[in-house]
């Protein structure tokens, strides 16, 4: 599952965690943005970041 999609580096890099305001990690692999702060993984699906906290994987 590591296609995530045609992703604009420019709007990675403008993105920031919507819970903390903390800049965000690209896991390719997991096709997910990290946020360390929040402890919370996002979703890439079809190259389109789903930035909702309920979507959201906690990480431990």
């Amino acid at each position: 599952m590591s296609d995530v999609g045609p992703i604009d580096r420019r709007m990675l890099e403008a993105l920031v965690c919507p819970v903390t305001h903390a800049p965000l990690t690209l896991d390719a692999e997991a096709c997910e943005l990290v946020s360390k702060a929040a402890h919370l993984a996002f979703p890439i699906r079809n190259g389109i970041p789903i930035m909702l906290e309920d979507e959201a994987r906690k990480l431990e």
